[in-house]
Protein backbone atom coordinates (compact mmCIF):
# COMPACT_ATOMS: atom_id res chain seq x y z
CA UNK A 1 0.00 0.00 0.00
CA UNK A 2 2.73 2.42 0.35
CA UNK A 3 4.32 1.69 -2.43
CA UNK A 4 1.23 2.43 -4.26
CA UNK A 5 0.49 5.26 -2.54
CA UNK A 6 4.39 7.10 -3.51
CA UNK A 7 3.76 6.04 -7.01
CA UNK A 8 0.43 8.29 -6.76
CA UNK A 9 2.66 10.91 -5.34
CA UNK A 10 5.13 10.79 -7.86
CA UNK A 11 3.39 10.21 -10.93
CA UNK A 12 0.09 12.61 -9.91
CA UNK A 13 -1.23 11.67 -13.00
CA UNK A 14 -4.42 9.48 -13.86
CA UNK A 15 -1.74 6.95 -16.06
CA UNK A 16 -0.17 6.30 -13.08
CA UNK A 17 -2.87 6.05 -10.20
CA UNK A 18 -4.67 3.73 -12.80
CA UNK A 19 -2.03 1.46 -13.41
CA UNK A 20 -0.86 1.18 -9.79
CA UNK A 21 -4.72 0.23 -8.62
CA UNK A 22 -4.34 -2.08 -11.49
CA UNK A 23 -1.29 -4.16 -10.09
CA UNK A 24 -2.73 -3.80 -6.81
CA UNK A 25 -5.79 -5.01 -7.81
CA UNK A 26 -4.46 -8.18 -9.97
CA UNK A 27 -2.42 -9.09 -6.90
CA UNK A 28 -5.27 -9.06 -4.06
CA UNK A 29 -7.83 -10.72 -6.68
CA UNK A 30 -5.10 -13.72 -7.19
CA UNK A 31 -4.51 -14.18 -3.90
CA UNK A 32 -9.01 -14.21 -3.92
CA UNK A 33 -8.56 -16.66 -6.47
CA UNK A 34 -6.22 -19.10 -4.61
CA UNK A 35 -8.74 -18.99 -2.08
CA UNK A 36 -11.62 -20.44 -4.23
CA UNK A 37 -13.49 -17.39 -3.32
CA UNK A 38 -15.67 -15.63 -5.66
CA UNK A 39 -14.13 -12.78 -7.50
CA UNK A 40 -16.00 -11.21 -10.17
CA UNK A 41 -18.05 -8.07 -9.15
CA UNK A 42 -16.08 -7.59 -5.81
CA UNK A 43 -14.52 -3.91 -6.77
CA UNK A 44 -15.79 -1.26 -8.40
CA UNK A 45 -13.66 -0.84 -11.82
CA UNK A 46 -9.97 0.96 -11.84
CA UNK A 47 -11.11 3.41 -14.00
CA UNK A 48 -14.31 4.93 -11.80
CA UNK A 49 -12.11 4.70 -9.04
CA UNK A 50 -9.59 6.91 -10.67
CA UNK A 51 -12.42 9.05 -11.58
CA UNK A 52 -13.12 9.48 -7.37
CA UNK A 53 -9.39 9.85 -6.39
CA UNK A 54 -8.60 12.63 -9.12
CA UNK A 55 -11.34 14.92 -7.94
CA UNK A 56 -11.13 14.94 -3.93
CA UNK A 57 -8.87 17.79 -3.83
CA UNK A 58 -12.39 19.45 -5.23
CA UNK A 59 -14.54 17.52 -3.53
CA UNK A 60 -12.75 18.50 0.12
CA UNK A 61 -11.66 22.05 -0.73
CA UNK A 62 -14.17 23.36 2.03
CA UNK A 63 -12.60 21.57 4.60
CA UNK A 64 -10.21 23.13 6.78
CA UNK A 65 -7.00 21.95 7.73
CA UNK A 66 -7.61 21.34 11.59
CA UNK A 67 -10.75 19.02 10.62
CA UNK A 68 -8.55 17.38 8.24
CA UNK A 69 -6.15 16.59 10.78
CA UNK A 70 -8.76 14.04 13.00
CA UNK A 71 -10.95 12.59 10.17
CA UNK A 72 -9.74 9.41 10.42
CA UNK A 73 -12.92 8.02 8.81
CA UNK A 74 -12.45 9.65 5.75
CA UNK A 75 -8.66 8.51 5.33
CA UNK A 76 -11.13 5.29 5.35
CA UNK A 77 -12.92 6.18 2.53
CA UNK A 78 -10.45 7.26 0.47
CA UNK A 79 -8.66 3.60 1.36
CA UNK A 80 -11.90 2.07 -0.04
CA UNK A 81 -12.21 3.75 -2.66
CA UNK A 82 -9.00 2.91 -3.90
CA UNK A 83 -9.94 -0.77 -3.03
CA UNK A 84 -12.50 -0.59 -5.03
CA UNK A 85 -14.95 -0.63 -2.40
CA UNK A 86 -17.58 2.13 -3.16
CA UNK A 87 -20.27 0.50 -0.73
CA UNK A 88 -17.49 0.33 2.00
CA UNK A 89 -16.39 4.15 1.47
CA UNK A 90 -19.97 5.14 1.81
CA UNK A 91 -20.31 3.78 5.11
CA UNK A 92 -17.33 5.24 6.50
CA UNK A 93 -18.01 8.35 4.96
CA UNK A 94 -21.33 8.54 7.12
CA UNK A 95 -19.69 7.33 9.80
CA UNK A 96 -17.53 10.67 9.55
CA UNK A 97 -20.29 12.85 9.19
CA UNK A 98 -22.30 11.22 12.11
CA UNK A 99 -19.27 11.13 14.20
CA UNK A 100 -18.44 15.07 13.70
CA UNK A 101 -22.58 16.04 14.10
CA UNK A 102 -22.37 13.81 17.40
CA UNK A 103 -19.13 16.03 18.58
CA UNK A 104 -20.49 19.23 17.96
CA UNK A 105 -24.03 18.46 19.52
CA UNK A 106 -22.07 17.60 23.11
CA UNK A 107 -19.89 21.12 22.42
CA UNK A 108 -23.31 22.73 21.67
CA UNK A 109 -25.90 21.74 24.80
CA UNK A 110 -25.96 17.72 25.42
CA UNK A 111 -29.50 17.96 27.37
CA UNK A 112 -31.18 19.98 24.98
CA UNK A 113 -30.60 17.90 22.17
CA UNK A 114 -31.72 15.36 24.15
CA UNK A 115 -35.05 17.35 25.11
CA UNK A 116 -35.80 18.14 21.40
CA UNK A 117 -34.41 14.21 19.89
CA UNK A 118 -36.92 12.60 22.19
CA UNK A 119 -40.14 12.71 22.64
CA UNK A 120 -40.61 9.79 25.06
CA UNK A 121 -40.01 10.38 28.76
CA UNK A 122 -39.40 6.84 29.25
CA UNK A 123 -36.40 7.15 26.60
CA UNK A 124 -35.27 10.36 27.57
CA UNK A 125 -34.53 8.79 31.23
CA UNK A 126 -32.19 6.53 29.71
CA UNK A 127 -30.41 9.74 27.70
CA UNK A 128 -27.89 11.63 29.59
CA UNK A 129 -24.29 11.80 29.04
CA UNK A 130 -22.31 11.61 25.49
CA UNK A 131 -21.94 7.72 25.43
CA UNK A 132 -25.95 8.02 25.42
CA UNK A 133 -25.99 9.69 21.72
CA UNK A 134 -25.26 6.55 20.46
CA UNK A 135 -28.84 5.24 21.40
CA UNK A 136 -30.42 7.86 19.15
CA UNK A 137 -30.88 6.69 15.83
CA UNK A 138 -29.90 8.26 12.94
CA UNK A 139 -32.74 9.30 12.01
CA UNK A 140 -33.71 10.89 15.33
CA UNK A 141 -30.45 12.37 15.53
CA UNK A 142 -30.64 14.37 12.01
CA UNK A 143 -34.23 15.72 12.53
CA UNK A 144 -33.47 17.30 15.81
CA UNK A 145 -30.10 18.93 14.69
CA UNK A 146 -32.31 20.46 11.60
CA UNK A 147 -34.73 21.83 14.38
CA UNK A 148 -31.67 23.06 16.44
CA UNK A 149 -30.30 24.37 13.48
CA UNK A 150 -27.00 22.04 13.38
CA UNK A 151 -28.24 20.89 9.80
CA UNK A 152 -30.18 23.67 7.72
CA UNK A 153 -33.15 22.19 5.72
CA UNK A 154 -32.00 22.18 2.52
CA UNK A 155 -28.99 20.19 4.33
CA UNK A 156 -31.36 17.48 5.92
CA UNK A 157 -32.97 16.52 2.75
CA UNK A 158 -29.38 15.93 0.72
CA UNK A 159 -28.27 13.61 4.20
CA UNK A 160 -31.59 11.99 4.05
CA UNK A 161 -30.68 11.14 0.34
CA UNK A 162 -27.45 9.97 1.80
CA UNK A 163 -28.34 8.00 4.47
CA UNK A 164 -30.78 6.35 2.47
CA UNK A 165 -28.22 5.35 -0.10
CA UNK A 166 -26.06 4.50 2.79
CA UNK A 167 -28.85 1.83 4.64
CA UNK A 168 -29.79 0.46 0.72
CA UNK A 169 -26.43 0.88 -1.18
CA UNK A 170 -23.19 0.48 1.09
CA UNK A 171 -21.49 -2.44 3.19
CA UNK A 172 -23.95 -1.13 6.16
CA UNK A 173 -26.80 -3.58 4.69
CA UNK A 174 -26.59 -6.21 1.69
CA UNK A 175 -27.55 -4.92 -1.36
CA UNK A 176 -27.29 -4.76 -5.17
CA UNK A 177 -27.03 -1.08 -6.12
CA UNK A 178 -23.86 0.11 -7.75
CA UNK A 179 -22.56 3.80 -6.37
CA UNK A 180 -21.20 5.91 -9.55
CA UNK A 181 -17.84 7.74 -8.93
CA UNK A 182 -19.58 11.72 -9.10
CA UNK A 183 -22.53 10.27 -7.10
CA UNK A 184 -19.95 9.11 -4.20
CA UNK A 185 -18.20 12.58 -4.78
CA UNK A 186 -21.42 14.26 -4.41
CA UNK A 187 -22.38 12.16 -0.84
CA UNK A 188 -19.18 13.43 0.49
CA UNK A 189 -19.34 17.41 -0.70
CA UNK A 190 -23.03 17.13 1.08
CA UNK A 191 -21.83 15.88 4.32
CA UNK A 192 -18.78 17.92 4.41
CA UNK A 193 -20.80 21.31 3.76
CA UNK A 194 -23.76 20.96 5.34
CA UNK A 195 -23.08 18.74 8.90
CA UNK A 196 -19.03 19.27 9.51
CA UNK A 197 -17.81 22.69 8.25
CA UNK A 198 -21.48 23.92 8.58
CA UNK A 199 -21.06 27.53 10.93
CA UNK A 200 -23.63 27.86 13.86
CA UNK A 201 -26.96 30.30 13.16
CA UNK A 202 -26.76 33.83 15.06
CA UNK A 203 -29.90 32.01 16.83
CA UNK A 204 -27.99 28.62 18.10
CA UNK A 205 -24.97 31.31 18.75
CA UNK A 206 -27.93 33.22 21.11
CA UNK A 207 -29.83 30.09 22.35
CA UNK A 208 -26.13 28.97 23.11
CA UNK A 209 -25.54 31.94 25.58
CA UNK A 210 -29.69 32.16 26.83
CA UNK A 211 -28.86 28.08 28.21
CA UNK A 212 -25.44 29.08 29.69
CA UNK A 213 -26.45 32.11 31.35
CA UNK A 214 -29.68 30.01 32.80
CA UNK A 215 -27.00 27.09 34.09
CA UNK A 216 -24.33 29.33 35.38
CA UNK A 217 -25.98 32.67 37.16
CA UNK A 218 -28.51 33.90 39.13
CA UNK A 219 -30.92 35.84 35.88
CA UNK A 220 -32.39 39.34 36.94
CA UNK A 221 -35.57 40.62 35.54
CA UNK A 222 -33.56 42.85 33.66
CA UNK A 223 -31.19 40.30 31.92
CA UNK A 224 -34.23 38.45 31.24
CA UNK A 225 -35.64 41.27 29.26
CA UNK A 226 -33.09 41.16 27.29
CA UNK A 227 -33.97 37.78 25.47
CA UNK A 228 -36.97 39.40 24.67
CA UNK A 229 -35.94 40.43 21.20
CA UNK A 230 -34.32 36.72 20.63
CA UNK A 231 -38.04 35.17 21.39
CA UNK A 232 -40.19 37.55 19.01
CA UNK A 233 -37.62 37.24 16.17
CA UNK A 234 -37.53 32.98 16.32
CA UNK A 235 -39.74 31.47 13.61
CA UNK A 236 -42.45 28.71 14.42
CA UNK A 237 -40.00 25.86 14.79
CA UNK A 238 -37.37 27.90 16.30
CA UNK A 239 -39.46 28.65 19.20
CA UNK A 240 -41.37 25.10 19.77
CA UNK A 241 -37.70 24.13 20.50
CA UNK A 242 -36.20 26.26 22.65
CA UNK A 243 -39.55 25.78 24.36
CA UNK A 244 -39.19 21.90 24.63
CA UNK A 245 -35.40 22.73 25.47
CA UNK A 246 -36.42 25.13 28.70
CA UNK A 247 -39.64 22.41 29.54
CA UNK A 248 -36.65 19.71 29.36
CA UNK A 249 -34.49 21.66 31.70
CA UNK A 250 -37.05 22.27 34.19
CA UNK A 251 -38.61 18.88 35.06
CA UNK A 252 -34.99 17.51 34.94
CA UNK A 253 -34.07 15.77 38.14
CA UNK A 254 -30.53 17.16 37.95
CA UNK A 255 -31.91 20.88 37.80
CA UNK A 256 -31.24 23.22 40.43
CA UNK A 257 -33.38 25.54 42.21
CA UNK A 258 -31.44 28.70 41.15
CA UNK A 259 -31.98 26.94 37.11
CA UNK A 260 -35.63 26.45 37.82
CA UNK A 261 -35.92 30.13 39.16
CA UNK A 262 -34.06 31.65 35.77
CA UNK A 263 -36.89 29.45 33.55
CA UNK A 264 -39.71 31.37 35.10
CA UNK A 265 -38.12 34.17 34.93
CA UNK A 266 -37.71 33.96 31.02
CA UNK A 267 -40.83 32.03 30.74
CA UNK A 268 -43.67 35.02 30.61
CA UNK A 269 -41.32 36.69 27.74
CA UNK A 270 -41.63 33.49 25.50
CA UNK A 271 -44.69 31.71 26.14
CA UNK A 272 -46.74 34.42 24.21
CA UNK A 273 -45.03 33.21 21.29
CA UNK A 274 -45.50 29.24 21.86
CA UNK A 275 -48.32 27.79 19.51
CA UNK A 276 -51.26 26.49 21.13
CA UNK A 277 -50.68 22.83 20.09
CA UNK A 278 -47.03 23.20 22.23
CA UNK A 279 -48.60 24.18 25.14
CA UNK A 280 -51.37 21.44 24.62
CA UNK A 281 -48.14 18.72 24.42
CA UNK A 282 -47.18 20.31 28.05
CA UNK A 283 -49.95 19.00 29.53
CA UNK A 284 -49.63 16.19 28.02
CA UNK A 285 -46.16 15.37 29.09
CA UNK A 286 -47.45 16.00 33.10
CA UNK A 287 -50.01 13.44 32.18
CA UNK A 288 -47.36 11.13 30.79
CA UNK A 289 -45.25 11.59 34.14
CA UNK A 290 -48.29 10.48 36.15
CA UNK A 291 -48.66 7.53 34.11
CA UNK A 292 -45.47 6.61 34.42
CA UNK A 293 -45.29 7.16 38.55
CA UNK A 294 -42.72 9.42 37.65
CA UNK A 295 -44.54 11.72 40.45
CA UNK A 296 -41.62 14.35 40.90
CA UNK A 297 -41.58 14.95 37.19
CA UNK A 298 -45.26 15.48 37.04
CA UNK A 299 -45.14 18.03 39.77
CA UNK A 300 -42.36 19.79 37.98
CA UNK A 301 -44.43 19.69 35.17
CA UNK A 302 -47.60 21.35 36.94
CA UNK A 303 -45.39 24.18 38.14
CA UNK A 304 -43.98 24.75 35.18
CA UNK A 305 -47.25 25.55 33.75
CA UNK A 306 -48.49 27.27 36.84
CA UNK A 307 -45.62 29.75 36.60
CA UNK A 308 -47.23 30.92 33.16
CA UNK A 309 -50.90 30.54 33.83
CA UNK A 310 -50.99 27.53 31.77
CA UNK A 311 -53.12 25.21 33.77
CA UNK A 312 -55.79 25.12 31.46
CA UNK A 313 -53.83 22.72 29.42
CA UNK A 314 -53.75 20.24 31.89
CA UNK A 315 -55.53 17.05 30.38
CA UNK A 316 -59.06 16.11 32.06
CA UNK A 317 -57.70 12.45 32.01
CA UNK A 318 -55.07 10.11 30.89
CA UNK A 319 -56.43 9.77 27.59
CA UNK A 320 -54.33 12.03 25.82
CA UNK A 321 -51.04 10.62 27.24
CA UNK A 322 -52.01 6.94 26.33
CA UNK A 323 -52.71 8.77 22.32
CA UNK A 324 -49.20 10.17 23.06
CA UNK A 325 -47.04 7.19 24.12
CA UNK A 326 -49.08 4.88 21.18
CA UNK A 327 -47.65 7.78 18.70
CA UNK A 328 -44.01 7.34 19.79
CA UNK A 329 -44.68 3.35 19.79
CA UNK A 330 -45.87 3.63 16.07
CA UNK A 331 -42.93 6.06 14.98
CA UNK A 332 -40.31 3.46 16.34
CA UNK A 333 -42.73 0.16 15.03
CA UNK A 334 -42.89 2.28 11.41
CA UNK A 335 -39.37 2.87 11.12
CA UNK A 336 -37.89 0.19 12.74
CA UNK A 337 -37.01 -3.27 11.56
CA UNK A 338 -39.96 -5.47 10.67
CA UNK A 339 -42.29 -2.66 10.23
CA UNK A 340 -44.69 -4.49 7.86
CA UNK A 341 -45.91 -7.17 10.95
CA UNK A 342 -45.34 -4.61 13.74
CA UNK A 343 -47.30 -1.35 12.64
CA UNK A 344 -51.08 -3.23 12.29
CA UNK A 345 -51.41 -3.72 16.20
CA UNK A 346 -50.08 -0.53 17.45
CA UNK A 347 -52.11 1.37 14.39
CA UNK A 348 -55.25 -0.63 15.66
CA UNK A 349 -54.47 0.19 19.76
CA UNK A 350 -54.48 3.93 18.33
CA UNK A 351 -57.52 3.51 16.52
CA UNK A 352 -59.61 2.67 19.69
CA UNK A 353 -58.16 5.41 22.14
CA UNK A 354 -58.77 7.87 19.15
CA UNK A 355 -62.48 6.52 18.43
CA UNK A 356 -64.98 9.45 17.74
CA UNK A 357 -63.91 11.82 20.44
CA UNK A 358 -62.36 15.13 19.83
CA UNK A 359 -58.62 14.47 18.90
CA UNK A 360 -56.43 16.14 22.45
CA UNK A 361 -55.32 19.08 21.10
CA UNK A 362 -51.61 18.73 23.15
CA UNK A 363 -51.28 15.89 20.46
CA UNK A 364 -53.20 16.67 17.28
CA UNK A 365 -49.46 18.07 15.98
CA UNK A 366 -47.65 14.93 16.82
CA UNK A 367 -50.89 12.97 15.52
CA UNK A 368 -50.63 14.78 11.81
CA UNK A 369 -47.11 13.71 11.73
CA UNK A 370 -46.81 10.31 12.80
CA UNK A 371 -50.00 9.00 10.47
CA UNK A 372 -49.25 11.00 7.49
CA UNK A 373 -45.67 9.36 7.74
CA UNK A 374 -46.97 5.94 8.40
CA UNK A 375 -49.46 6.51 5.69
CA UNK A 376 -46.83 7.40 3.12
CA UNK A 377 -45.19 3.96 4.05
CA UNK A 378 -41.47 3.90 3.40
CA UNK A 379 -39.23 3.89 0.35
CA UNK A 380 -39.28 -0.20 0.48
CA UNK A 381 -43.17 -0.61 0.50
CA UNK A 382 -46.34 -0.33 2.80
CA UNK A 383 -47.67 -2.44 5.81
CA UNK A 384 -51.03 -3.10 3.77
CA UNK A 385 -52.68 -4.19 7.34
CA UNK A 386 -52.09 -1.00 8.41
CA UNK A 387 -52.92 1.10 5.37
CA UNK A 388 -57.43 0.80 5.87
CA UNK A 389 -56.35 2.12 9.69
CA UNK A 390 -54.19 4.96 8.59
CA UNK A 391 -57.08 5.58 5.97
CA UNK A 392 -59.84 5.92 8.72
CA UNK A 393 -58.09 7.83 10.69
CA UNK A 394 -57.22 10.59 8.70
CA UNK A 395 -61.01 10.43 7.23
CA UNK A 396 -62.36 11.65 10.88
CA UNK A 397 -59.70 14.62 11.13
CA UNK A 398 -61.84 17.61 11.24
CA UNK A 399 -60.86 20.62 9.25
CA UNK A 400 -58.47 21.98 11.75
CA UNK A 401 -56.46 18.27 11.74
CA UNK A 402 -56.72 17.82 8.00
CA UNK A 403 -54.99 21.41 7.30
CA UNK A 404 -52.36 19.86 10.41
CA UNK A 405 -51.83 16.96 8.02
CA UNK A 406 -51.43 19.43 4.58
CA UNK A 407 -48.96 21.00 6.80
CA UNK A 408 -46.42 17.95 7.56
CA UNK A 409 -47.02 16.65 3.79
CA UNK A 410 -45.36 19.57 2.42
CA UNK A 411 -42.98 19.51 5.08
CA UNK A 412 -39.04 19.13 4.71
CA UNK A 413 -38.97 15.55 6.37
CA UNK A 414 -41.94 14.31 3.77
CA UNK A 415 -39.83 15.57 0.44
CA UNK A 416 -37.23 12.89 1.00
CA UNK A 417 -39.55 9.49 0.87
CA UNK A 418 -40.85 11.60 -2.64
CA UNK A 419 -38.38 10.20 -4.65
CA UNK A 420 -39.90 6.95 -4.77
CA UNK A 421 -43.46 5.59 -6.15
CA UNK A 422 -44.98 4.27 -3.38
CA UNK A 423 -44.75 7.06 -1.30
CA UNK A 424 -45.58 8.92 -4.19
CA UNK A 425 -48.59 7.26 -5.21
CA UNK A 426 -50.01 7.25 -0.90
CA UNK A 427 -49.40 11.29 -1.40
CA UNK A 428 -51.90 11.15 -4.21
CA UNK A 429 -54.02 9.23 -2.07
CA UNK A 430 -53.50 11.50 1.25
CA UNK A 431 -54.14 14.94 -0.88
CA UNK A 432 -57.35 13.56 -2.22
CA UNK A 433 -58.60 12.77 1.38
CA UNK A 434 -57.99 15.72 3.02
CA UNK A 435 -58.80 18.30 0.43
CA UNK A 436 -63.00 18.09 0.95
CA UNK A 437 -61.83 18.53 4.57
CA UNK A 438 -60.13 22.06 3.94
CA UNK A 439 -62.17 24.90 5.07
CA UNK A 440 -59.22 27.32 6.35
CA UNK A 441 -58.53 30.09 3.18
CA UNK A 442 -54.49 29.68 4.29
CA UNK A 443 -55.00 25.60 3.69
CA UNK A 444 -57.09 26.22 0.31
CA UNK A 445 -54.35 28.31 -1.08
CA UNK A 446 -51.52 25.70 -0.20
CA UNK A 447 -53.56 22.89 -1.27
CA UNK A 448 -54.56 25.00 -5.09
CA UNK A 449 -50.58 25.95 -5.27
CA UNK A 450 -49.28 22.23 -4.54
CA UNK A 451 -52.01 20.92 -6.90
CA UNK A 452 -50.66 23.61 -9.56
CA UNK A 453 -46.89 22.28 -8.64
CA UNK A 454 -45.17 21.13 -11.43
CA UNK A 455 -41.63 20.43 -10.22
CA UNK A 456 -41.02 17.00 -9.25
CA UNK A 457 -42.27 15.88 -5.81
CA UNK A 458 -39.29 15.71 -3.70
CA UNK A 459 -38.85 19.47 -4.46
CA UNK A 460 -42.29 20.53 -2.99
CA UNK A 461 -40.67 21.61 0.46
CA UNK A 462 -38.07 23.95 -1.30
CA UNK A 463 -40.49 25.88 -3.41
CA UNK A 464 -40.41 29.43 -2.44
CA UNK A 465 -44.08 30.42 -2.95
CA UNK A 466 -44.87 26.64 -1.10
CA UNK A 467 -42.56 28.29 2.17
CA UNK A 468 -44.47 30.90 2.14
CA UNK A 469 -48.21 29.43 2.21
CA UNK A 470 -46.85 27.12 4.52
CA UNK A 471 -45.82 29.92 6.84
CA UNK A 472 -48.94 31.47 6.46
CA UNK A 473 -51.10 28.23 7.23
CA UNK A 474 -48.84 27.73 10.08
CA UNK A 475 -49.63 31.03 11.86
CA UNK A 476 -53.43 30.56 11.67
CA UNK A 477 -53.69 27.20 12.75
Amino acid sequence: MADMDLEVASTGSQGGISSTIQEFEQALLARVDALHLPSEGVLVGVQQRVQVLSNLDGAMANLPQEKRATAMYLSKFIMAVSAGLFDAALNYLWDETIGELRKRIIAYDLDYFFDNAVSSPEKRKDLSGPDDLLKVTDDELIRAAAKIGFVSSVGQQQLDLVRFMRNHASAAHPNQHELQPFALLGYMETCIKEVITLPDSPTMVATSRLLANIKRETVTAAHAESFAPLFEGLRRDQTETLANGLFGLYVSPESTSVIRDNIRLLLPLLWPHVTESVKANFGVRYARFQANLDLAQAELAHEFLVAVGGTSYLPEDIRSGQIDALLDRLRGAHHGFDNFYNEPPVAHELETYVGTLALPAGVSDKFAQVIVDAFLGRSSGLAYAADPIYERLLRRMTPNEAAGALLVATGPDVSALLRYDIPKSQFARLLDIIAPKLINRSATALMNHLRSFTGAPAQIALDTKMQALRAKLAENL
